[in-house]
């Protein structure tokens, strides 16, 4: 349920929703046009869905899940447990010889938005090897690191 600002009114016409503001004032056209991009990301959420996917780059990384529980070994002494809410869908895949993905589906694009990050955060992407967790299909810049001055 998302919350709504007093002065936004949002009607729904038959099978159009219309946002509407009071005055044009700068706050409220600005809050007309946040609360109309809002209306339409759950409208596309109900519809269609959303879906983002990580891919864990890196040697001896993996990523495996028991219901919503998602468990990834990143190269730390311990293995990273996340819950991932129930209104998030979690699949994991893992083949041999590639990088393994972790896929998020939800109809709540803040929400898979949010869950994304948070599990990239565990270990971003770094510049010199590009180990960490990236978004599938995302570039990283690479930099060139030391060369030996002789």
């Amino acid at each position: 349920m998302q919350q709504v600002d007093p002065d936004i009114t949002i009607e729904v016409a038959g099978a159009e929703v219309l946002v509407k503001r009071p005055t044009d004032q700068k706050r409220h056209r600005s809050m007309h046009g946040l609360y109309r991009s809002l209306v339409a990301n759950m409208v596309e959420g109900v519809s269609q869905g959303y879906k983002k996917e990580l891919e864990l780059v890196g040697v001896g990384y993996r990523a495996e899940n028991s219901g919503q529980l998602l468990t990834m070994t990143l190269g730390f002494s311990h293995p990273v447990m996340f819950y991932i809410p129930d209104e998030v869908k979690l699949e994991t895949e893992m083949k041999k010889g590639q990088n393994p993905l972790v896929r998020l589906e939800s109809f709540d694009k803040q929400l898979i938005g949010q869950v994304a990050a948070k599990i990239r955060s565990f270990r971003k992407p770094e510049p010199y090897k590009g180990k960490g967790i990236r978004f599938k299909g995302e570039e990283i810049r690479r930099k060139a690191g030391k060369t030996a001055a002789k």
